[in-house]
């Protein structure tokens, strides 16, 4: 979403840009848009932010990266009204959620991690239950 807010519109700040995020129902805190930003390799010119000219996007996993993910590292998931909570074992939850950040698949608004646990954000409680029953698609469960 980031991207093409980028290219279809001159954003001169990242408080205007997370207003758009946020008129397109994305909810996103400064530190995230910061990250999308870095990505995406964007620059700060006089015009605003720029994309990149003549480079490709950044690679992301393939859902195959992503099953080989889950199906390693997921013990359980629940949904949490528009959270779901994933557990995993101890220390994995970083590689997981680092996983899901830069995966295709929608609905990640974003993830925080702790040792054994994510939080997986999404735009409301009907877009965590598609994503969890994707995500436990791709586990195999």
């Amino acid at each position: 979403m980031t991207r093409q807010l980028l290219e279809q519109n001159r954003i001169e700040s990242q408080d205007q840009l997370q207003k758009m995020l946020q008129r397109e129902g994305v909810v996103a805190t400064q530190a995230t848009i910061s990250r999308d930003l870095r990505d995406l390799g964007v620059m700060k010119g006089p015009r605003g932010y720029m994309l990149p000219q003549g480079e490709p996007e950044p690679s992301k996993p393939t859902s195959e990266e992503l099953r080989r993910a889950l199906q390693s590292f997921l013990f359980s998931a629940r949904p949490a009204q528009n959270l779901i909570v994933l557990k995993t074992g101890a220390g994995q939850a970083g590689a997981l959620a680092n996983e899901l950040d830069h995966s295709e698949i929608e609905g990640v608004v974003g993830t925080v991690a702790g040792d054994d646990t994510i939080f997986i954000a999404t735009g409301s409680a009907r877009a965590a239950k598609r994503l969890l029953a994707r995500l436990m698609s791709l586990a195999g469960r």
